[in-house]
């Protein structure tokens, strides 16, 4: 008798908390500031101390509906309750957060690669403190003391909760990866998940490949970077479908991340929402934005991602042979805007596709981009490059000053030396290199690839920078061919 093998497919759920980008906490003006000391913005409302009183932060929920709306939510009277728990991260027992009529429902995200995962809510709360356990492996039980940093208690966040719609550790990355940029796009939030600002909690289950049945999940809590986020899927969904063939059962609890070690590791049982006694919070109203509020945020918001990545496309066209990767890098480092309006002038879509993504990326990573680029000036720097002008060596240097100390470009070829080189010339240094390195060129012309860039250089160095590499190994290879 033979048996086959259980194939097992990953069904993953993202919750990701986003604090808002304002300027206060959600209830009270202490300030919201990243890497302050600790325990200096804080005061007796984000504190729960008896007496004080929490008022709403009009700014915190303009930045809740504009996510609703860039994921196509519909953004509805809401009402907030208190969720009680007890751990010293939320000085008065419980975290005010919205539960069964939350402010965003029923919306979806759309990732590069065409697939959708839908939004089951995205609800506004405050944000906990933070806690540091001092000793052992960071763990509760196995520190010496803790430390407690109330400045975050109060934080505006917004959770966005999805659909069990990802099938694996790549998409789940492409999906907080796309949700990032929304939110930065949208203002709501700077993003750095490095700083706390984006975090991600994963629930994770197996099921036999073809089953319609989810299976029971575990969450893992707190994923910082997109690195630990898809290591931790991988482990978890590996270590549930080990479980499962060795006859065990998948208990649901909530795991932690253990990223020295690569693995999960159980946490505590996973609590239902019955065990945090939701109540509604008596001293906040509930929230109902009127349509001509609603219809003011959705006019404010800019061109998302996903359209300026259409856009971008369109613009530059498939013929240009500009793959998808590039188009959603552009767009993630912001330079779709110089390149469509670069192309709307008349630019050549690949070349600018290439300075960009290369040169000028790399310049702005270097710190070395101090000038702005205005869309005319890269434009005709593109067409010099485009129409023999300038050698695609040459436009490099001629942009790495544009970006550095700004200028004309006509004006900075000219007080290079940068001039064409003509036909005659570039033949008559070929005929150069060819008498001076007769074995080489038997070797090029006996179909040896390698010896094409040895004679390539040669000429290059002749022409003193001024040859375009590509019309020196177009002229070396019609000539072999000839002879």
């Amino acid at each position: 008798m033979t048996t086959t093998k259980t194939e097992w497919e990953t069904v993953v759920g993202l919750e990701v908390h986003c604090e808002l980008r304002t300027a206060t906490k959600l209830f009270c003006r202490c300030a919201n500031r990243f890497g302050a000391e600790p325990n200096t913005l804080v005061c007796p409302v984000c504190l729960g101390l008896p007496g004080s009183l929490p008022v709403l932060n009009r700014q915190a929920v303009e930045l809740a509906i504009r996510i609703g709306l860039a994921l196509g939510c519909e953004v509805r009277p809401s009402v907030f309750h208190r969720k009680n728990y007890f751990y010293p991260d939320m000085p008065k027992d419980y975290q005010v957060s919205q539960y069964d009529e939350p402010i965003n429902v029923s919306g979806h995200l759309e990732l590069p690669d065409g697939s959708r995962v839908g939004i089951v809510r995205a609800h506004m709360e405050e944000d906990t403190g933070k806690i540091t356990h001092v000793g052992g492996g960071g763990r509760i039980h196995e520190s010496s003391h803790s430390l407690i940093d109330y400045n975050r208690a109060g934080v505006p966040l917004v959770e966005i909760v999805s659909e069990p719609d990802i099938r694996s550790a790549e998409q789940a990355r492409a999906y907080v990866s796309e949700l990032r940029a929304i939110l930065v796009a949208t203002g709501a939030s700077d993003g750095k998940m490095e700083e706390g600002s984006l975090r991600v909690d994963a629930n994770v289950s197996v099921r036999p490949v073809g089953s319609a049945e989810l299976g029971t999940r575990c969450e893992i809590k707190n994923l910082n970077s997109l690195r630990s986020l898809g290591r931790a899927i991988e482990h978890e969904a590996e270590r549930q479908a080990a479980v499962i063939e060795e006859g065990g059962t998948i208990r649901q609890e909530t795991r932690h991340w253990d990223e020295a070690a690569g693995r999960t590791r159980s946490g505590r049982t996973k609590e239902q929402s019955e065990d945090y006694r939701y109540f509604p919070e008596p001293d906040l109203v509930p929230v109902a934005p009127d349509d001509d509020w609603l219809a003011a945020v959705a006019a404010g918001l800019p061109v998302l991602p996903a359209a300026r990545r259409d856009r971008l496309a369109e613009a530059v066209g498939t013929a240009a042979g500009v793959g998808t990767a590039e188009v959603g890098l552009l767009v993630e480092l912001g330079l779709d805007d110089l390149v469509v309006a670069a192309v709307a002038a008349g630019a050549d879509g690949r070349i600018a596709v290439n300075r960009a993504a290369n040169e000028i990326a790399a310049a702005r990573a270097a710190g070395e981009a101090n000038v702005e680029l205005e869309p005319a000036t890269f434009g005709r720097l593109v067409a010099m490059e485009a129409d023999g002008r300038l050698t695609a060596t040459q436009a490099k240097s001629v942009l790495a000053e544009l970006l550095a100390s700004g200028g004309d470009p006509e004006a900075i070829a000219r007080a290079k030396g940068y001039e064409a080189l003509s036909a005659d010339a570039l033949s008559g240094f070929v005929d150069q290199v060819i008498t001076e390195n007769p074995a080489e060129w038997e070797k090029m012309r006996a179909g040896d690839p390698k010896i094409a860039g040895f004679l390539i250089g040669r000429v290059m160095k002749l022409a003193r920078g001024n040859a375009d590499g590509a019309a020196v190994t177009e002229e070396l290879r019609r000539r072999a061919a000839q002879t």
